[in-house]
């Protein structure tokens, strides 16, 4: 039996169009998912899984979420630490520093803290796809924090 993820999908500008590309490629194991993504990207996969005369190839799910620099990132991220995502999709540009470089990092941060599945370019988001886990029933052992929610602070 498959299993519908949430799969977040996010691309920097300069990496836009790899990721339509891929989406193009993906698009039949893509629409067997709910796809979240933050504002321009998801405007992007949405006119991506169009076809030329407005139909889509299939029903698709998409949720958008802002654009990352005005707090989807944010958004996003507090979607991965409330159990919200299942995968992580992000075509980040390793060549340019972005103004929100310190909500990219935080994003990246949270998805490694909760164990979220997470590919950074083309050849990992293939084979994270591509895994017989991405469409079953997988759930990411993530560490207990519970020693340090509870943790008391002393006054110095």
């Amino acid at each position: 039996m498959e299993y519908k993820k949430r799969v977040a999908l996010v691309a920097h500008d300069n990496m836009k169009r790899d990721l339509a590309e891929w989406v193009d490629w993906n698009w039949e194991i893509l629409l067997k998912h709910h796809l979240v993504c933050t504002g321009t990207t998801g405007k992007m996969v949405a006119n991506t899984l169009m076809d030329r005369r407005g139909n889509a190839h299939g029903r698709f799910d998409v949720t958008l979420l802002k654009s990352g620099p005005l707090g989807g990132d944010q958004q996003l991220g507090a979607m991965i630490a409330e159990g919200e995502v299942d995968a992580l999709i992000f075509f980040w540009d390793p060549m340019q520093a972005q103004p929100h470089d310190v909500d990219v990092k935080a994003l990246l941060r949270v998805a490694t803290l909760y164990n979220v599945p997470t590919a950074i370019n083309r050849s990992s988001a293939d084979f994270l796809i591509s895994s017989p886990l991405f469409g079953g029933d997988y759930t990411p052992v993530v560490k207990d924090y519970k020693s340090y929610i509870e943790r008391t602070l002393s006054n110095q």
